[in-house]
Formats: structure tokens, C-alpha cells, sequence
């Protein structure tokens, strides 16, 4: 024996090998298969009620051909027909005619003085450009910067109510349709001084 040589004793090899094989469990099983598949030439199995022992047998009820409840048949319904109406048309209500022109007073010199001096009116000669146009005891007149062209300036609006002495300013300005005009004046005035 070479001096390099060791003996290994052999119950310890055993143990070895033993402890090596039952560290490793035990082998490996196959996997599980299923059956196999059916092919359009294998016929289909097909058990009835009563292929399947211990299965009571049940039978289908029968259905009538006319349902029938406690009280008897069902009803028949009839549908109503549908009639077709055409929609109505609301046709829109016409922008009443605009006043006419003042056969007397007030006159255009009246409303003039009317609103001389008065807050957002131009401290200058003022001319009427049309009007005044009356209606009941209200009247509307356009005015402008004299000697003015009517493309030059935005004419003043004048809304006025009664006659000669009792008469009283309403609005005047570009902007006359103010909430007394929409909801007390006559629709000749509205119409001139909202547009409707």
C-alpha cells in the first residue's frame, strides 16, 4: 500500500450511501394522465335515467298549447293602433306694429326741455332726429347733437309718459328698455324702445 492511501472503513461507506439515497425521498412518480380525447369517429356515449343505477326516473311535464292559468286562458290584448298626428307648430308671436307719430303733445321741443340738464345727457344743443311716436299717455323720441350726421353719433333714446305739464321722463339714454318700459308700456312703445 502506498503511504498516500487511506483506508475508508466500510460501515462508514455504508452509511454514507444510505444517508445519500434517503436524503433523496422517493422516486419520482409518473404524472397523471386523463383519458383520451374523443374523435369525430368515436361515437358519443350517452346514458339515459335510467342507465344510472340508483337514479329515480323523472318524466318532462307536458305543456298545453294554450297556457292556461287558475282562472282559465290568458286574455287576449288587442294593441291600439298608432295614429300619427302631425307636430304642432307654435307660430311665433308678430312684433306688434311700432306707435304712431304725436298728432299734439307732446311735441320734439317738449321732449326736448324734458331732458335738458339731466344726468348722461351732452351738455349741448340737442335736435330730434324722429319722433316723438305716442301711444296711450307714452311717447318715444330719438335725439342727437344738432348739425350732427346720423352716422356720426348714436342717437339718445327718450321714453316719456303724459302730456304738456304732467309730462314725465321714464328713461333716456342708448339704453331705454329698462323694467317700467318692458312690463307697463303700451307694445307700439316697447316694441320701439326694446325691439320686441
Amino acid at each position: 500500500m502506498s503511504p498516500h492511501t487511506r483506508f475508508i472503513p466500510l460501515g462508514a461507506l455504508a452509511l454514507g450511501v444510505l444517508a445519500l439515497v434517503g436524503a433523496c425521498g422517493e422516486p419520482p412518480q409518473p404524472l397523471p394522465t386523463s383519458p383520451p380525447y374523443a374523435t369525430s369517429s368515436d361515437a358519443p356515449i350517452s346514458l339515459g335515467p335510467s342507465q344510472i343505477p340508483g337514479l329515480p326516473v323523472a318524466t318532462a311535464p307536458t305543456l298545453a298549447a294554450t297556457p292556461t292559468f287558475a282562472g282559465g286562458t290568458y286574455p287576449t290584448y288587442a294593441a291600439p293602433t298608432a295614429t300619427t298626428t302631425p307636430p304642432t307648430t307654435i307660430s311665433p308671436t308678430p312684433t306688434p306694429s311700432h306707435a304712431p307719430r304725436c298728432t299734439g303733445a307732446p311735441t320734439g321741443a317738449q321732449i326736448l326741455t324734458l331732458i335738458k340738464g339731466k344726468p348722461g345727457i351732452p351738455n349741448t344743443t340737442l335736435q330730434v332726429a324722429s319722433g316723438p311716436y305716442c301711444s296711450g299717455d307714452w311717447s318715444f323720441t330719438t335725439v342727437q347733437k344738432a348739425g350732427a350726421d346720423a352716422d356720426q353719433l348714436e342717437p339718445l333714446m327718450v321714453v316719456a309718459t303724459g302730456k304738456n305739464t304732467t309730462l314725465k321722463l321714464i328713461a333716456a339714454g342708448s339704453e331705454v328698455c329698462v323694467d317700467q318700459v318692458q312690463t307697463t308700456a303700451p307694445p307700439g312703445i316697447r316694441v320701439l324702445a326694446c325691439g320686441f
